[in-house]
């Protein structure tokens, strides 16, 4: 196993997102998000809930 410092750890992580990514943002069109306040009466307080609509 390689010795990664915290700098070098930190950039692998982001590389191997950036591979995860390129390729779904290459083939889908951009979606939008919604976000929407909702009143949650079991949690008595109000929740955000967030969707992707293409």
């Amino acid at each position: 196993m390689p010795k990664l410092t915290r700098r070098g750890f930190i950039a692998a992580t982001a590389a191997a997102g950036v591979v995860r990514t390129v390729p779904s943002l290459a083939t889908k069109p951009p979606a939008r998000r919604i976000l929407t306040l909702v009143y949650d009466k079991s949690l008595a307080m109000m929740r955000a809930i967030d969707r992707l609509v293409p």
